[in-house]
């Protein structure tokens, strides 16, 4: 077909963004009033990247099974195909005009990085304009924090943009189908039976809704333990990580509660880590080599042995440490930790098992169905005590089970192994005599593993060894780097 006959059009790539309400490359392309096709591709190069696994696939065929519920209104549904973008771009050009692709910018790990920049290739050789808006108020190209959090505030500030698409704007289902033909369209279909929670903005608008109508009443007093976190946080990292929901909408729900009285100290509390939450990925933005090493570089010279041994135990729950094993099992089973436990398994992994932290960003990037690349890997750094900037946190899981699961319910539910062993001893077994063990039917090392590793030494050479190299010449020139590049310093002096 000669081109000067087709059928101009512009195109929505999906990436983590998948709703239609406050979504900007959807709203800019339908303010052109050209018709506008909406395009998910599930690409080769993620679904055999190690740092994703079957549940983020099925998080997303949810949301697109929602997506495509609320298009019916529309007679609409997205083109949902497995290839890769470029050529999926190109077979649909074979039949239309595209002038316009219209997504997101992506904070995210290499590989999507090296296909946006082969995208931007293709676009030009295809003279396709491509409108990439920001994502989440996380600017691309800063060099330093000047004014960030006042750009950041200002975009969490704007009215969010609501979806209204002009009649026929967009390609209707039969036209979607017929495209869809010279693709291979995978399956949607997914294990319902899981502890996963399930994607899509109708299940995320639940979520949001009743954390500030009741669950969060109780946010500031249970964030930190493992069983009780799990109802009274609001469980809203998934959505916001696969774009259910965008940050601005719940942000400004969160100052709408604060406003009107409704728990405004956990409100505040959430709206603080909603902008932690920024500063993270802005600094990964800013500084996307953490996927690899250090960001302090004067950390990159440690050198720690990998034992398969320890990281199949700690991956497995199998350390002879309730609390880590529960919480590894858990993670394992629902994709879902709180905050504080997180931290603790991240800890106990880098500093007792002395493994590197790059051996657990693929582990738990597979297990976090929340996997956010911009929190994940700073977040793992800092807990490792490889960033110069921050604290060093060593987190004893025995004094946290006691302190935060005093009852051992949370460590007995994912522990079963120790459900009958009296409160005393669900925390320690490794301190249950013979003669108790026998009267409990129970066999440490046969019924539950030995402890791996004395906590006490460990921590003891971890410590030593990384606030020894706080003193060194190049983690010092790098925390002054660090702080001068990510903290607003810079604009405080010229003001």
């Amino acid at each position: 077909m000669n081109t000067q006959n087709k059928i101009e059009i512009n195109v929505v790539l999906f990436k983590r963004d998948l709703r239609l309400q406050d979504n900007e490359a959807i709203h800019n392309a339908l303010s052109t009033g050209k018709k506008t096709l909406l395009l998910f591709v599930f690409e080769d190069i993620l679904l055999n990247d190690p740092h994703y696994s079957e549940r983020h696939w099925n998080f997303i065929k949810e949301s697109l099974i929602d997506l495509n519920n609320s298009l019916i209104a529309y007679n609409s549904e997205i083109l949902i195909v497995r290839s890769n973008i470029n050529r999926t771009l190109q077979i649909i050009q074979e039949t239309y005009k595209i002038t316009h692709l219209f997504s997101h910018q992506e904070t995210g790990i290499k590989v999507t990085y090296d296909r946006d920049k082969m995208l931007k290739r293709f676009l030009a050789n295809n003279m396709i304009t491509w409108v990439e808006n920001i994502n989440n108020g996380v600017f691309r190209g800063l060099q330093d924090r000047t004014d960030w959090i006042e750009k950041w505030e200002n975009f969490m500030n704007q009215p969010l943009l609501s979806f209204l698409p002009k009649k026929d704007q967009l390609f209707t289902k039969k036209e979607v189908q017929h495209l869809a033909s010279f693709f291979h369209v995978p399956s949607l279909e997914t294990n319902p039976d899981t502890l996963f929670q399930k994607g899509g903005t109708t299940m995320a608008l639940k979520y949001k809704n009743t954390f500030f109508r009741d669950r969060g009443k109780n946010y500031n007093h249970h964030i930190s333990k493992p069983l009780l976190a799990r109802r009274s946080c609001s469980r809203l990292s998934p959505y916001l990580a696969w774009g259910n929901l965008s940050v601005r909408e719940v942000i400004q729900e969160t100052t709408r509660c604060i406003e009107q009285n409704i728990y405004p100290k956990q409100m505040e509390s959430f709206g603080s880590r909603l902008r932690w939450q920024a500063h993270f990925i802005q600094k990964f933005e800013m500084e996307d080599e953490m996927e690899f090493v250090s960001i302090n570089k004067g950390y990159r010279k440690l050198k720690k042995r990998v034992s398969e041994r320890y990281i199949e135990a700690w991956k497995n729950g199998m350390t002879g440490y309730p609390l880590v094993d529960a919480c590894m099992r858990c993670l394992k089973e629902t994709g879902y930790l709180n905050f504080r436990m997180r931290a603790l398994v991240v800890s106990f992994f880098t500093h007792n098992l002395w493994q590197p932290w790059q051996k657990a960003t693929v582990i738990l990037s597979q297990y976090f169905l929340d996997f956010e690349p911009g929190i994940h890997f700073p977040q793992i750094q800092m807990q490792a005590g490889e960033t110069g900037i921050n604290m060093l946190r060593m987190y004893n899981p025995t004094k946290n089970g006691i302190a935060h699961d005093p009852e051992g319910i949370f460590i007995k539910k994912w522990v079963p192994e120790l459900a009958e062993l009296d409160t005393a001893f669900v925390h320690e077994p490794s301190k249950m005599t013979p003669m108790e063990q026998q009267m409990a039917n129970f066999i440490l090392g046969k019924d539950y593993p030995k402890p791996i590793v004395n906590l006490q030494e460990t921590r003891k050479h971890a410590s030593d060894i990384l606030w020894n190299m706080k003193d060194e010449n190049t983690v010092i020139e790098e925390n002054f780097r660090i702080l001068q590049k990510h903290t607003l310093s810079n604009r405080k002096k010229s003001s």
